[in-house]
């Protein structure tokens, strides 16, 4: 009797619990090196995703030994032209831009080494929690590779000197380091990693939806502006939590020193 040919797993997993929807990196034995399918998946399900109602907070999380190993190499070399190279480029950057612009927060769970388009990952998100083994490089140089694009992600959340150093020396750094810059928030031993990414989760889930989505936007867009810009954006945006429903629910609960009961979206 032949044996039956096995399901091939899907190489992005989602799981949704409780208004947390967890995106698993599934290409374990390639280190979850960001192939062009597994952008594409990843595209695709941030697309569906800002939309859903139901989703507060995504993780994103992966499976094996490494978090993720950045670009597959052998998947760059075989595209060849500098155009086709270029396509895959764009569609990673597309990703890295979708989850800035997610209405949802993200947070990377970074249970292993994440390396180039890997750690830009992890700089990409607006949170993350590392365990104590993880570690971080810029690695691209070490390839003749400069990690030009890992590096906007990264610039914009650790120190310039600190970047260009991991940038030009392509040398890990450990989890702490990493917490040190600013690259990750929280720092735990690896048995405490689900409890902690599950905390720091069901936390920002339990804040207003609009708030959160408002904020978020504008916290990114005034980053790029002048100061007199950015305080006119931010301006707008919290007179107009101050005159929504949730903001109007907010200062009463806080004024008659009760929970607030947040409206529904």
């Amino acid at each position: 009797m032949s044996a039956v040919p096995q399901a091939e797993s899907p190489i992005l997993l989602r799981e949704d619990r409780d208004g947390v929807c967890t995106l698993t990196l599934n290409r374990p034995d390639q280190f979850n090196a960001l192939s062009g399918e597994l952008l594409d998946r990843l595209q695709a399900t941030l697309e569906a995703i800002a939309t859903d109602t139901s989703v507060r907070v995504v993780v994103i999380a992966a499976r094996g030994r490494g978090f993720c190993a950045g670009h597959d190499l052998k998947e760059i070399r075989a595209l060849g032209t500098q155009e086709r190279i270029e396509g895959l480029f764009r569609k990673c950057s597309k990703v890295m831009i979708s989850i800035v612009s997610l209405p949802q927060p993200v947070i990377a769970r970074v249970h292993a080494a994440a390396t180039a388009a890997g750690c830009q990952l992890v700089a990409q998100c607006d949170l993350a929690v590392a365990a104590e083994g993880a570690k971080f490089a810029v690695s691209g140089v070490n390839f003749g590779l400069f990690c030009s694009t890992p590096a906007v992600a990264l610039a914009r959340n650790i120190g310039r000197k600190q970047a260009m150093e991991m940038l030009l020396t392509g040398e890990f750094i450990d989890a702490q380091t990493a917490r040190s810059y600013g690259l990750v928030n929280r720092v735990v031993p690896p048995a405490q990693l689900d409890a902690e990414v599950d905390r720091l989760a069901a936390t920002v889930a339990a804040k207003p939806r609009g708030a959160v989505a408002s904020g978020k936007r504008a916290f990114y867009r005034q980053l790029e502006m002048g100061l007199e810009s950015a305080y006119a954006l931010a301006g707008d945006v919290i007179s107009c939590n101050a005159a929504s429903d949730e903001g109007r629910e907010g200062m009463d609960a806080f004024i008659e020193k009760r929970k607030p009961d947040w409206p529904a979206a």
